[in-house]
């Protein structure tokens, strides 16, 4: 899978090199700061890969919104981890939602035969 024409991991160190360069020159941004930025980039390009490869895409989208929230943290949001946790519980409940009417069984359902009354005898 490819995201214009580069492999993923070529673009996540690219996000790195670019968020530690802008940081030695000039931008105030923390070492903490710049590992919540590059795991919310990974957690982005890991919502594109499994969008394409069509395999785990709700996974991919909690792990985004937990890294999301990791960013907001990081950079300042004031939330107890109670709050956290709720607003990850209504994410999986949404994501559970949606993968519900996603996802099929593996092999199709067995069909059992329907049974009924027993044909009469005849003679009797």
């Amino acid at each position: 899978m490819k995201i214009f024409g580069r492999e993923p991991a070529l673009w996540l160190a690219l996000i790195a090199v670019t968020v530690k360069l802008i940081a030695a020159f000039g931008v105030n941004v923390s070492g903490d700061q710049q590992a919540v930025i590059n795991t919310v980039a990974a957690a982005a390009v890991g919502i594109l890969v499994a969008a394409t490869t069509h395999d785990g895409l709700g996974a991919a989208v909690l792990n985004f919104v937990q890294a999301g929230i990791a960013a907001a943290v990081g950079f300042g949001l004031d939330w107890s981890a109670d709050r956290q946790a709720v607003v990850m519980s209504a994410a999986a409940a949404i994501v559970a939602m949606w993968t519900r009417t996603q996802v099929t069984a593996p092999v199709p359902p067995v069909s059992r035969p329907v049974i009924t009354a027993a044909p009469p005898v005849k003679g009797a």
